[in-house]
This record gives C-alpha cells, sequence and structure tokens, in this order.
C-alpha cells in the first residue's frame, strides 16, 4: 500500500515540473524544437536519475537537479535557437554544435539534446571560481572544474535510459575533464564542488578551502601532489583545447622567465618593487582626489565614457563613483602583494612558486603529440594518487552503508572512461594500484560483514569477487553469482534478480582450487550479507 502510495506522490511531482517548465518556456523566446527539446530532457532525466543516484552515490537528489536544470533556464537563457546544419544563417561554425552568449543570455545548438544540455549547463558558470590571487590556475583550474560540471551534468541523459546504465565515451566532450572532476567529486563530494562552483561571495577562497579539506582527510603530503598535479593537468587541457588561451600561456611563460630573471639579484627587484609601490600610492592619490571633487569626476565620467562602446557606457557618476572605490581596493592589494614580496620569508617562497609554475609551463609551446603524452602520464599520476587516497577512505569507514556506498563509488570509479578508447580498469600501468584497492575493499567488507565470503583464502576471494566492480547491474545488492564448470573451464555467471548478465571465465578446472571454495557450483549465491 505505502508503495503505491509513493508511486503516486511522484507521479503528483512529475507532473509540477513539467508545468512548471511548460510555462516558463511560454514567456521566453524560444522555437517550437527548442521547447520540445527541453521537455524532453526533463522527462529523460526524471526516468533515469533514480538510477544514476544508486550507480554514483554521495550526489545532489533528483529534486536539487532538476530544480536547478529549471532555474537556469528561467534565469540565464532567455533565447534558444535550434539550427539545422544546412541553413544558411547557420552561425555556429566548424566543428561546433551549439554557441553559448552568456551576456545576452543565449544558446544556439544543433537539435541534440545532449548538446542543448551541455550549454545549458555551460551558460549558468562564472567564468572564474578560483581566485586572481592564484596566478595562472585562476583561469585553468577554474575552467577543468567547470567543464567537469558540464559533462556531468549531462550524464544522467547521455550514460542513463530508466533501465540500464552504458558509459558512453565517445560523446564525452572531454573524458580528462571528465575523470580529474569525478576523482574530486569522489574524494571530497559533490556538495564541496557544487558549492565551489555556484560559490556567489567571491571573498570566499575555495581553493584554500580544497587545500584544508584535503590535508583534513588525506594529509599534507597528499594533498600538496594533488594540487601540483590538478596545476598541471588544467594548464595542459587548457593549451589542448584553447588555442587563444595558449598563445596566453605561451606569453606567460616568457614573463614569468623575466621575472625569475630579476629575482636572481634581489637588490634590483627590491628597488624595482619600491618604484612599482609608490606608482600605485600616487594612482590611489589620483582616485581619493578624483572622488571627492564632483568638478573631477564629471570630467573623468565624461573621458571613460568617450573611450567606451555603447554596450559598456557607465550610466551615472554614482556608478563611476562605485566602480573607482572598487579599482581602489583592487589597487591597495597589489601594495599588500608588493610589500609581501619585500618579506625575506615570502621572497623565497614566491620565487619557489613562480620556478615551478614555470616548470609546468615550459610545455605549453611543444606540438600536440607531445601535448597529449603528457596529459596522458599526468593523468596517470593523478589516478594513482586518487587510488591510494581512496584506501584510506576506505580504512576509516566505519558503518556498513557508509562501506556499500565506497563499493558503489569505486565500481562507478573504474569503470569511468581514462581517454575515449579505455576504461579505468583497462589500464594496465593502473592494474596492480586497483587490485590492491579492490583487496581492502573486499577484506574490509567481509569483515564489516557486506559482502559474502564465496572461499576459504583472501586470493581466491578476490579472483571471484573482483568481477562485482566491472558489472553494469545498476543495483549491487540484488547480485547474485554463481559458478559453473564447462569442458577444462570454470565459469562466473552474474545475476540481477532472473536476468543474467554475463559470463567470465575465471580459471582452470585444473589448476582452480576447488576445494577452498565455500559455495556449491550451479547454486546462484547472494553477494552481499
Amino acid at each position: 500500500m505505502q508503495k503505491k502510495k509513493d508511486n503516486f506522490l511522484e507521479r503528483i511531482v512529475k507532473r509540477d515540473y513539467n508545468n512548471e517548465l511548460e510555462t516558463i518556456i511560454e514567456q521566453k523566446d524560444y522555437d517550437e524544437n527548442a521547447r520540445s527539446m527541453l521537455l524532453n530532457i526533463l522527462y529523460k532525466i526524471e526516468a533515469a536519475y533514480k538510477d544514476v543516484e544508486t550507480v554514483k552515490q554521495d550526489i545532489e537528489s533528483k529534486e536539487e537537479y532538476i530544480q536547478n536544470y529549471i532555474d537556469i533556464i528561467q534565469n540565464k537563457c532567455d533565447h534558444i535557437r535550434i539550427i539545422h546544419m544546412r541553413e544558411q544563417e547557420n552561425q555556429i561554425g566548424e566543428n561546433k554544435t551549439f554557441l553559448v552568449d552568456k551576456r545576452k543570455k543565449e544558446i544556439q545548438c544543433y537539435p541534440i539534446e545532449r548538446k542543448l544540455l551541455y550549454a545549458i549547463a555551460k551558460i549558468a558558470k562564472k567564468d572564474r571560481i578560483v581566485k586572481s590571487d592564484y596566478y595562472i590556475i585562476d583561469e585553468t583550474l577554474s575552467n577543468l572544474i567547470n567543464v567537469g560540471n558540464n559533462i556531468n551534468m549531462v550524464e544522467p541523459m547521455r550514460d542513463f535510459n530508466g533501465y540500464s546504465w552504458t558509459t558512453l565515451s565517445r560523446e564525452i566532450e572531454s573524458t580528462a575533464h571528465n575523470l580529474v572532476y569525478q576523482n574530486l567529486r569522489i574524494l571530497l563530494g559533490e556538495n564541496f564542488l557544487l558549492k565551489w562552483i555556484n560559490n556567489s561571495e567571491f571573498m570566499l577562497d575555495y581553493y584554500d578551502r580544497l587545500k584544508n579539506e584535503l590535508d583534513e582527510e588525506y594529509g599534507i603530503e597528499e594533498r600538496k601532489k594533488i594540487l601540483k598535479l590538478l596545476s598541471k593537468i588544467s594548464i595542459l587541457l587548457e593549451v589542448k583545447y584553447n588555442k587563444d588561451s595558449r598563445e596566453r600561456l605561451i606569453q606567460t611563460k616568457k614573463q614569468l622567465d623575466d621575472k625569475i630573471e630579476k629575482l636572481q639579484n634581489k637588490e634590483k627587484f627590491v628597488e624595482d618593487l619600491t618604484i612599482e609601490k609608490n606608482r600605485i600610492t600616487r594612482e590611489i592619490r589620483n582616485i581619493d582626489t578624483i572622488i571627492n571633487n564632483k568638478d573631477q569626476l564629471e570630467q573623468e565620467y565624461i573621458r571613460r565614457n568617450e573611450e567606451l562602446p555603447l554596450d559598456k557606457k557607465i550610466f551615472s557618476m554614482r556608478v563611476l563613483s562605485e566602480i573607482m572605490v572598487k579599482e581602489r581596493e583592487t589597487l591597495f592589494d597589489k601594495i599588500d602583494e608588493l610589500n609581501k614580496q619585500m618579506n625575506p620569508h615570502y621572497f623565497v617562497e614566491f620565487k619557489k612558486d613562480l620556478e615551478q609554475k614555470y616548470e609546468i609551463l615550459k610545455i605549453v609551446d611543444s606540438d600536440e603529440n607531445k601535448i597529449e603524452k603528457e596529459i596522458e602520464v599526468t593523468l596517470l599520476k593523478i589516478q594513482k594518487i586518487f587510488l591510494k587516497c581512496f584506501q584510506k577512505q576506505v580504512r576509516k569507514i566505519e558503518g556498513k552503508q557508509q562501506m556499500i556506498k565506497l563499493i558503489y563509488q569505486f565500481r562507478y570509479y573504474i569503470l569511468l572512461p581514462f581517454n575515449p578508447e579505455k576504461k579505468i580498469i583497462e589500464i594496465e600501468t593502473l592494474r596492480k594500484d586497483i587490485d590492491e584497492t579492490t583487496k581492502i575493499i573486499i577484506k574490509k567488507s567481509q569483515e564489516m560483514k557486506v559482502l559474502q565470503k564465496i572461499a576459504k583464502n583472501e586470493e581466491t576471494d578476490f579472483q571471484i569477487l573482483r568481477n562485482i566492480f566491472t558489472s553494469r547491474i545498476i543495483k549491487l545488492e540484488n547480485v547474485e553469482l554463481k559458478l559453473t564448470k564447462e569442458k577444462d573451464n570454470i565459469y562466473l555467471q552474474l545475476f540481477d534478480e532472473d536476468l543474467f548478465e554475463n559470463k567470465v571465465e575465471i580459471g582452470l578446472k585444473d589448476t582452480f582450487p576447488i576445494k577452498d571454495l565455500k559455495i556449491r557450483f550451479n547454486k546462484r549465491v547472494k553477494i552481499f550479507e
């Protein structure tokens, strides 16, 4: 009876979301194709999201996801136009499937639902979510996390259809961005990343919070390695996917080279800082004079507006005064930074930081093959540290439900695409780390009475139970296994209730330790206790 009530209430909620979205769409400048696609996306998300929550664990609820989707359409998308590739007025351009104009709140997109959903995710993002204090990576790390989240938002519609889960690697805009984002999501929780991405108080330093979270959960040494590799991969991916950013980073590399060279002569460096401080101080005094003198403020208002395009004109002298107060605050921040650089201890750290960033930037003007290879090497290093940190998570677990959640998350992780051709589980250089983590999970799960013991020794248990982590059965607690003998081999079969998923060869009859098994052949056994 309760189940019928739940289903009835769920249908009411679905109908409300649909009506709410229809009401918003009617007030917008959308063509008929766009209206139909937006409603169809909502329908598919509602049908699939329960499975997404089961498979991924520790994500925003369906209600939160859908409300965010509707809010973006209502507040960030005034115009959506669906364009067919043969249209003469096609403005999207070669090798692109959509265009987003955040200022005009406008999306142009080919009639591909997942691309429209990606564009909706993108239009809601702030360009910078990392403070400008973090030189270079303020742009590259912001883009890494934002793109990762865009891909993450499309996943429920791309890989889930309401009854099955298939990761479509070729449809992922960037497997590298997605992998790093999922690494961070599993290590820190999706709630942390969403708060960071949606942070409206730019005074809050989420990069600093990231450091603290990593310190607390995984230790200072692991944090240092993770942040260094995050910086590097964010820069490499920016170089790969953004030609304009690549040119800027090449220029930044030259500037860093000049700065490092100047730092070699500390006396000259301090002298240059003093000159710069004096220049900024004069600029601050000039702003104070203008703000406090009505005639000078009016002259500044006229001067600036003469130089600005129509869409960026300053509306009033009051607005100009507010702009100049902010400019003054920025200049004081610069003086604080210069004062820090004059501090002997900070000078050493500043020099070291510049040298580390220069070391990362050395590759930015390399050819594409070298960049691609460096991305692969860096991603592999991140995965090795991720697995080490995940092992720490497992060892800390105390409750059964937490353990089950980590089993799901590990299954999800090893089935993630490392690149468009291979999943994590198929990367040979990660095999040892994955096996080690799998053994730790199985042993701890059995100690906590979460997983059944299938054999009398750990190695045989591992050879059998490792297969649940490559299963695409959505609800793992339903999984049953059966061992069979066929000719010279022993096979494992996994079942989801009455549905047979796959058959895996796990050994030869002559060498497999049959006497160690605690279960009988040809009998289905539940894996979870």
